[in-house]
């Protein structure tokens, strides 16, 4: 069974208290380890702007995070990756800006990236 935080009221105002600072939220297995996680980060600078972003992340059996959603003010995006046995199998789904697109790649190398 897989639980993530108890369900809150939402509010415009002020971030979670749950993301605050950069803190987490994450739900075990019977296996002791993390299956789910979710968190916010801090925007920073270092050469481009990287936003306030809150990332949730679904970790497989073997400990691959397969499913990632994002979202911030600028962009957000879903990224789903192949089993565990791959390196580059994955898809990506993202909005940045004015501007989607969704970029596929599969094991053997081929890719497409479509645009609108």
């Amino acid at each position: 069974m897989l639980t993530l935080a108890s369900m809150r009221t939402a509010a415009a105002q002020g971030a979670p208290p749950s993301f605050a600072d950069g803190r987490s939220s994450s739900s075990t297995t019977r296996a002791a380890f993390a299956r789910a996680s979710a968190c916010g980060r801090r925007g920073r600078r270092r050469g481009d702007r990287y936003p306030e972003t809150v990332l949730l992340r679904l970790i497989t059996e073997r400990g691959r995070p397969s499913v990632k959603i994002s979202a911030s003010e600028e962009a957000a995006g879903v990224s789903l990756a192949g089993p565990s046995s791959t390196k580059d199998t994955y898809v990506i789904l993202e909005s940045k800006g004015t501007a989607s697109s969704l970029k596929m790649k599969n094991e053997d190398g081929r890719e497409q990236i479509l645009k609108p």
